[in-house]
């Protein structure tokens, strides 16, 4: 198993190129298979979940190639009607398939997703679009079954107690793709991915308006057709990298960002005294002192991300003062507070919040990832932190993250990624 070490407090300093967004990728590699002719993606990360996913579409038939960021998924063969479970079980946007299956196949069985290990993730309000479309629903030991007899166009809320689903958003603007009929979506979720979706499908033909907004409008169509599209910078491995950037008192131009998707996150640094600069889809991140402590509260977008707050957690771990973050969107999503402790951070949680002590130094210490941004949040820690840190189940950054190693070892940092082989017996 892959371990990351890092010989922490160089500052980075350079240009880095940001990836293609996973999150964007995710549900459009899955609306790839609602065409009745073969798509090709641009821009694609080369993720464990990219790959991943794409495994997930080759075992429901479509074909699918990548290399160098470019994507070919060919549905022509596209006839399995049932997501393995073994595969879904890995990863939660496997739900994504979902759409696809019900509208081209007129039925889909997925067993409930996993691959989350932040808090549980209800899935009621993607039923909640299927049923309003009228799609027949029920569960049936952990499986979602849904058939397509008599789906329409309808009128639907999607707005649950922690605000507007993303992943529901998704899934719903699919169906609603093919689905006869008006279907209005209240509540639709803001985040750029879903814009990204939208913009998709009117590339392959839908008819879809009001991305961004709470209000979606989409008019079903009798076919879509496949095209040539570039996904959207990743606007959380941005974020993560203006982090890096400040926390080791560096200076970092970042590449190939949408400044509009990152407007909070700016704001934020901006406040903590962290010099930024934004130009023509570049961002210049530069910091000569440990930042001023601030206040955090994660808000659904255009608010500060939730999947940026353990990575300014890390940072406001050396802040000159008493800072506090407040999570509202998983609030199981501190788990990795212990790890940051073990380096060195003044750090206490009550309930949603953590409070924050800054301190002058980490210290470099093994250290587990426990998820995506946790694992990043570590690796944002061990570049300040003083002495060799090691990062243990790296697989977590893998996920979201491309050759994360490589791009900050460009920047100047002492960071190399090392195998560990498994010996068989008992020596």
């Amino acid at each position: 198993m892959d371990r990351i070490v890092i010989d922490g407090g160089a500052p980075l300093r350079g240009e880095v190129q940001v990836s293609g967004s996973k999150n964007a990728t995710l549900p459009i590699m899955t609306a790839a298979l609602l065409a009745d002719s073969p798509t090709t993606l641009h821009n694609v990360p080369e993720l464990r979940d990219t790959h991943m996913m794409a495994d997930i579409l080759r075992a429901l038939g479509a074909r699918v190639d990548l290399a160098g960021g470019v994507m070919r998924v060919d549905p022509s063969a596209f006839n399995v009607a049932e997501a393995p479970y073994d595969m879904v079980r890995k990863m939660r946007a496997s739900i994504y398939v979902l759409a696809p299956m019900l509208m081209r196949l007129g039925k889909a069985k997925v067993s409930q997703p996993g691959g989350c290990a932040i808090c549980p993730r209800p899935i009621d309000l993607h039923l909640k679009g299927m049923k309003a479309l009228a799609a027949d629903v029920s569960l049936d030991h952990g499986y979602i079954v849904v058939e397509n007899r008599a789906m329409k166009g309808a009128e639907v809320s999607l707005t649950g107690p922690n605000g507007s689903s993303v992943g529901a958003t998704a899934n719903t603007v699919m169906m609603a793709a093919l689905t006869p009929g008006e279907t209005i979506i209240r509540g639709a979720a803001h985040e750029p991915e879903i814009a990204e979706l939208a913009r998709f499908l009117r590339a392959m033909g839908a008819d879809v308006e009001g991305e961004g907004s709470s209000t979606m409008r989409i008019r079903g169509v009798q076919a879509l057709k496949g095209c040539e599209y570039s996904i959207i910078p990743d606007r959380i491995e941005a974020g993560t990298f203006f982090c890096a950037a400040a926390i080791t008192e560096g200076d970092v131009v970042v590449r190939g960002v949408e400044v509009a998707h990152l407007e909070a996150v700016i704001d934020k640094l901006s406040e903590m005294g962290v010099y930024v600069a934004a130009e023509d889809g570049a961002v210049r991140v530069a910091c000569d002192g440990p930042p001023r402590p601030v206040s955090i509260r994660t808000l659904p977008f255009p608010g500060f991300p939730t999947d940026l707050q353990a990575q300014f957690m890390a940072l406001l771990s050396l802040a000159d003062g008493c800072s506090t973050i407040i999570e509202t969107i998983y609030q199981e999503r501190f788990i990795h507070v212990p790890e940051l402790q073990r380096m060195g951070a003044q750090i206490r949680l009550a309930g949603g919040q953590a409070i924050i002590e800054g301190v002058k130094k980490l210290a470099g210490a093994p250290v587990m990832a426990s998820d995506l941004r946790a694992s990043a949040a570590l690796v944002v820690a061990c570049l300040a932190a003083e002495g060799l840190t090691d990062v243990h189940r790296v697989y977590h950054i893998d996920r979201g993250y491309e050759a994360i190693e490589t791009k900050l070892s460009g920047l100047g940092a002492n960071i190399r990624r090392v195998s560990t082989t498994r010996k068989n017996g008992n020596g």
